[in-house]
């Protein structure tokens, strides 16, 4: 296991790897760990990101006896013994060279529970989530089997980042789209502005802590304030509470994205 797993990631990290080699052998070409426990650091919430490149698509007994699997090693989010993982799977040629949208072959996550349970499984689709993912592996992950992201994977041009931004917040429209994820949404909304106008990808705190910065004093700054404190773990979620501010606040911060991405004037995602 890399040395720069944190240490109370690690057993898990591990468990996770061993089952992902046991199905997928010798088709993994990469294995990378991202997101907060390589960048901004483990919140209370964050769950386990792994990205997983194969060199062909796995056929779907392997597809489905994967996702049992790590649903075995997965845990809801806030969980005490383990963390919820989030686990994409791509083949390498869907990806490289680079096209738009680019296919994903599965993804592994806490919000499929019951569909996997229940014997429901998604197959390969096309998603636009994945230039974002991609260029947030490209600048911060760990790799733990194959190549480095930065050598395995085209750079995502700034205009398909700027497309699958639009793309992202297009999914967010009324109370039904985020009942029950509002935390979730509103800090996804200021880790998508942060991008549309820097062309990095942030971690939820730091983005959302940049936010706060820019937003004058109102209910916007509040409601972003509670989301951050409820992922830091130091207030209860309380959003859906209050829906009128909720959905005044998810409205503004799209429509500000969306202006932002119409303009495409911002820079290219920084290369480090």
């Amino acid at each position: 296991m890399h040395s720069l797993v944190p240490p109370a990631i690690r057993a898990q990290v591990s468990a996770a790897v061993a089952l992902l080699n046991e199905h997928l052998g010798e088709a993994i070409v990469g294995l990378h760990l991202f997101g907060s426990a390589v960048d901004g650091g483990l919140q209370p919430f964050s769950d386990i990101d792994l990205l997983v490149t194969l060199d062909a698509p796995p056929p779907p007994a392997t597809r489905r006896a994967l996702m049992d699997g790590l649903l075995a090693l997965s845990a809801p989010p806030g969980s005490a013994d383990r963390r919820a993982l989030e686990v994409t799977v791509l083949a390498l040629p869907e990806v490289v060279p680079w096209r738009y949208p680019p296919r994903r072959e599965l993804q592994f996550g806490e919000w499929l529970r019951a569909d996997i349970e229940a014997g429901v499984f998604e197959g390969p689709m096309p998603d636009h989530d994945l230039a974002i993912l991609l260029t947030k592996v490209r600048q911060h992950s760990l790799c733990l089997r194959g190549r480095p992201a930065r050598e395995l994977f085209d750079p995502v041009p700034h205009a398909d980042l700027v497309r699958a931004l639009q793309d992202t917040v297009a999914q967010w429209n009324g109370p039904e789209d985020w009942a029950g994820d509002e935390r979730n949404i509103v800090l996804a909304l200021a880790r998508i502005w942060y991008t549309a106008e820097t062309g990095a990808i942030g971690s939820k705190a730091h983005a959302a802590g940049w936010l706060l910065e820019r937003l004058g004093e109102g209910a916007h700054h509040a409601v972003l304030a509670r989301a951050r404190a409820a992922y830091l773990g130091m207030e209860k979620d309380g959003l859906a509470k209050h829906p009128d501010e909720l959905a005044d606040c998810i409205r503004a911060f799209r429509h500000a994205v969306e202006a932002r991405c119409a303009a495409a004037s911002g820079p290219p995602a920084p290369e480090q």
